[in-house]
């Protein structure tokens, strides 16, 4: 029998220590890795949202739209943009093919902020 309370207290831990190491290292000028780890964020606040709403482990996949479908979520068209906008940042940091040219640090200061939102709201559904 899965430890639901155990599983979605991993998934939200590791969720915040995600995010503080993405803000560090956008604000340090590693976009790339900076947003790399915001999506790995995204990914297990929605991780540990499945955990809690199907009392199961959540599958190893890393796609934010089909994990907030899996986790039974209705995001607004802006917080959809996001996720979907923050999936490109998951290939990038794993397969070398996926990059994408460089983003300013504006820019990559924006994806933050949109998805600081975003990971509010989550916050808020578990």
């Amino acid at each position: 029998m899965v430890d639901v309370e155990r599983q979605v207290g991993y998934w939200r831990q590791g969720s915040a220590e995600d995010w503080e190491v993405a803000v560090k290292l956008v604000k340090d000028g590693k976009s790339r890795h900076g947003l790399f780890f915001a999506h790995l964020a995204l990914e297990k606040m929605l991780k540990a949202l499945i955990c809690r709403r199907t009392q199961d482990v959540p599958p190893r996949i890393h796609n934010l739209i089909r994990l907030t479908e899996l986790a039974d979520l209705k995001p607004d068209d802006r917080q959809a943009d996001v996720l979907a906008d923050m999936n490109q940042f998951n290939l990038e940091g794993r397969y070398p093919e996926s990059y994408t040219p460089h983003l300013s640090s504006e820019k990559a200061v924006e994806y933050i902020a949109r998805s600081q939102e975003v990971l509010t709201w989550l916050t808020q559904q578990l």
